[in-house]
């Protein structure tokens, strides 16, 4: 049997006034995010409650049970939440003084408090709370209790609300406001900052209160947005990311040559300009591949050739094996490449060159031209160090004669 719903009905509430005792009436909008995100903590916390209390119990299924567990948890968290400010009171600066005061963490403990008050003999001294058996039972409940349609959503809500109020002492996401007239009540609830409102972006069903239009704008996945990689197209949010590494013309892809040494990244409508704009590199990378032995120098000049005679079909390759083969049809027609001796010769190794080696043979170095001037060489005659080395020479020689002649 399920549940009637409690305040299910949206009409406004008439509250005793202190002074004349004239009826006044209280805005009962709400937050309606946070309520739809607690409403989703009670079945949960239901299937829990129903589990643990007919675990090992031959006669009781959660089924069974859950109409009037169910009834016993909305008691349980009326009055929780009503006690709520008391219990504060007393409890302030006590051991759970410094706990969240979010309406959604409150509930949610309450919820968690019920559900362990349910459990039998047998849930508390045996293992099964830490049993992995015990979550699937409890997941498979939930499921079951939706596809019947145990407990709705709106009622649910409608049970949050009231909660909510009596947990939210600090207004944040309810209205407080009271009025005298059911008239002054209208009005107010036309510009409520809590009145629900549908999203307008085709396709979503999301329903927010009026504070959080422009947050839901930021963020839902339905709205048209321009591209964000600046092409033309509006595209849907959700839909953005495919958009732009499939088919928007804006998206980045490397250069056509990227393979002959071309590292840009170019947006791919944009592609036929940069091959245009960048021929000159492309075929500097092209002959630096062909001609790998050539300066530098000379493959610039023979770019200015391959331009010079065809640079409008040179512009219509499409990847560096079509330039290569372009350049190598218009340097059949070019002739052999010219290269530059001064810049060959520059680049070999000296040391390796014919021409130094025989350039040193021949051609006497300023040492030697030093060493055998006419100055240089009296010089070192006149000197008493030469002098004195030609004597004992002139010695050693008179020594040697005389010895041959004793021999004979």
């Amino acid at each position: 049997m399920d549940f009637p719903a409690t305040g299910a009905e949206v009409v406004p509430e008439k509250i005793a006034n202190g002074k004349d005792g004239s009826p006044t009436f209280r805005c009962d909008l709400c937050d309606t995010e946070i309520v739809h995100k607690i409403a989703q903590v009670f079945l949960p916390g239901l299937a829990t409650a129903c589990v643990d209390n007919t675990t090992g119990d031959l006669f009781k299924t959660p089924g069974s049970v859950a109409a009037d567990i169910r009834t016993e948890m909305v008691d349980y968290l009326t009055q929780r939440s009503e006690n709520f400010v008391a219990e504060s009171v007393v409890l302030e600066g006590g051991l759970e003084a410094e706990a969240s005061d979010h309406p959604y963490d409150i509930i949610s403990d309450f919820v968690d408090d019920f559900a362990s008050s349910k459990r039998n003999l047998f849930s508390r001294v045996s293992g099964w709370l830490l049993s992995e058996k015990r979550e699937d039972r409890i997941d498979d409940f939930v499921q079951e209790m939706e596809i019947n349609s145990f407990w709705l959503l709106n009622r649910r809500e409608a049970i949050v609300q009231t909660l909510l109020k009596n947990v939210d002492f600090k207004n944040a996401f309810h209205c407080d406001m009271k009025f005298d007239t059911p008239a002054e009540l209208s009005n107010h609830v036309v510009h409520c900052g809590y009145r629900p409102m549908n999203c307008m972006n085709e396709g979503c069903d999301d329903i927010f209160c009026a504070n959080h239009k422009e947050k839901h704008d930021s963020v839902c996945p339905f709205k048209i947005i321009p591209c964000e990689q600046k092409c033309s197209d509006n595209i849907m949010r959700r839909e953005m990311d495919r958009h732009c590494i499939t088919v928007c013309p804006m998206k980045l892809v490397n250069c056509p040559f990227y393979a002959v040494g071309c590292h840009s990244t170019v947006p791919h409508c944009m592609i036929n300009q940069h091959r245009s704009e960048d021929l000159h590199s492309h075929l500097l990378y092209i002959l630096q591949r062909i001609h790998k032995e050539v300066s530098l120098e000379d493959l610039k000049q023979r770019v200015e050739q391959l331009e010079k005679s065809s640079s409008g079909q040179l512009a219509e390759a499409r990847d560096g094996r079509s330039l290569t083969n372009s350049v190598r049809a218009l340097e059949a027609k070019l002739g052999p490449l010219e290269v530059n001796v001064t810049n060959k010769a520059s680049r070999e190794p000296r040391e390796s060159s014919p021409t130094r080696k025989e350039s040193t043979g021949s051609i006497p170095t300023k040492k030697e031209l030093a060493e055998n001037s006419p100055d240089k060489k009296e010089s070192l005659e006149s000197s008493p160090a030469r002098k004195e080395e030609s004597s004992e020479t002139t010695s050693i020689e008179k020594e040697f004669t005389e010895i041959s002649l004793t021999e004979n």
